[in-house]
């Protein structure tokens, strides 16, 4: 429905509607954690709610809004009308489209992380620029929601006995393909019953759309077969964490904005701007990627997981690695950025790491030089010689740099900043009022 107006596009949900006979469809948005939010229409309602919208109470939706002003409208975004897979097609299917939120009046609600995205895509595209991603979201396996008990044994890329991972994998992926999301890879990662499935790059809009629908298939076929799935950053102690990497790249007039045959690496001084944004502002920015307590569980050094705010080529221990260019792929040049979690909010994610690249490129930042050795196994004197600073190690370090940061404010705009904040700070109060298996442990036969 790419090339479709609006309503062509409108026309065609309609008729799509009928030949499947779709009795039930579900209206998603996010909270501003990135929480999937759903309400159901009636197929009666489908026309109505694609001209007016349909209202609701946003008044118990973290971050929306206070009571007084509780009145929300859901407006379905008619080119993400797609079929439940999961759900029973014999009598009445059902389907799914997002949301972009508005007022009453019909504005654009500040609250609303689909419209932060939007809205940092816009500047973008002012520039002339085109924004896509390409994420690779880690999880896990277990075997129910109470325990860390896994399904597998299995290393990186394993090919595993015909277990029920191994089958959940191949389920998910033949589900997010009836969906219209192209997949490329899917693999057993680095520790036992963790997997990958990597969506084929596409627009950032599109794609956090996509990682929102991504994580409930995971979910809903894990649950489907008795099992549990989860995005969480950090269960296990001792192994890997989960990670989302996330590969970046600008177009601009259909040419990719970040290759140059004579640069570096391939890099034109586009590329190498935006990765002095992303290094510049990365440690205010690591809240939203990086969103709950528990995400700085794995941003600990020895676990694959970025700390140090360098770049390279090759190494995987940096925050940003620039994979190898091959001749004839000039649109595949690419930056990742290896610091975010598959626990956060797509949408603020996709928006801070275009931010900050786009700080970098209209302010010409400085490219530091590449940083091709281990970082992890560098004294602290020689890593402070080279000017190679650390990402903030609490959710606490986090909150306070974002609190305090313009570029992050300017990105996410006064509503949701505000708001975000505030939760980040109920979190960790929460959070550092608990006593903790470690401590009963470690203190209780000693003290």
């Amino acid at each position: 429905m790419a090339n479709r107006t609006q309503d062509e596009a409108k026309a065609y949900v309609l008729k799509t509607a009928k030949e499947h006979d779709v009795k039930f469809i579900r209206l998603w948005f996010t909270d501003i954690l990135g929480f999937l939010k759903s309400f159901a229409i009636t197929v009666e309602e489908l026309e109505t709610a694609l001209e007016q919208g349909m209202g609701f109470d946003g008044s118990s939706i973290e971050g929306f809004c206070r009571i007084d002003e509780s009145d929300m409208m859901a407006m379905p975004v008619p080119e993400t009308f797609q079929l439940l897979p999961w759900r029973p097609r014999e009598h009445h299917a059902v389907a799914r489209m997002f949301c972009n939120i508005v007022t009453p009046e019909g504005d654009p609600f500040d609250g609303d992380p689909r419209q932060v995205l939007i809205r940092n895509l816009k500047r973008a595209s002012d520039l002339g620029y085109t924004y896509y991603v390409g994420p690779e979201l880690e999880y896990f396996y277990f075997k129910d929601s109470k325990s860390t008990e896994g399904l597998d044994h299995g290393g990186y890329f394993d090919m595993t006995p015909l277990d029920a991972a191994t089958d959940l994998r191949r389920e998910t992926v033949l589900t997010l393909e009836a969906m219209g999301i192209g997949v490329e890879y899917s693999h057993h990662e680095v520790a036992g019953s963790q997997h990958e499935i990597d969506m084929r790059y596409t627009d950032a809009l599109t794609m956090a759309d996509n990682v929102m629908t991504y994580r409930l298939i995971v979910k809903e076929i894990a649950m489907a077969n008795g099992v549990h799935a989860t995005f969480m950053p950090k269960p296990v102690f001792g192994i890997n964490g989960s990670g989302m990497h996330v590969h970046q790249s600008l177009f601009k007039n259909g040419h990719n904005a970040m290759f140059d045959p004579q640069g570096q690496f391939s890099l034109s001084k586009t590329a190498r701007h935006y990765i002095a944004g992303l290094l510049r502002h990365a440690p205010e920015f690591t809240a939203v990627t990086n969103q709950f307590v528990n995400s700085y569980k794995r941003l600990v050094p020895g676990y694959e997981a970025p700390v140090y705010l360098s770049w390279a080529r090759r190494n995987r221990a940096d925050m940003i690695r620039v994979p190898g260019y091959k001749p004839g792929q000039e649109n595949a040049t690419r930056v990742e950025l290896r610091s975010p979690d598959p626990a956060c909010n797509p949408y603020l994610a996709f928006a801070v790491m275009l931010a900050a690249g786009l700080e970098g490129i209209e302010n010409e930042y400085e490219c530091p030089a590449p940083v091709e050795e281990n970082v992890y196994l560098m004294s602290e004197d020689e890593r402070k010689a080279r000017g190679i600073a650390t990402l903030p190690e609490t959710l606490q370090d986090a909150t306070r740099l974002a609190e305090g940061s313009e570029f992050l404010h300017k990105c996410l705009g006064d509503h949701v900043f505000k708001a975000f904040i505030a939760n980040k700070k109920i979190e960790w109060r929460e959070y550092s009022t608990q006593v903790t298996e470690y401590e009963i442990n470690r203190y209780l036969p000693i003290l």
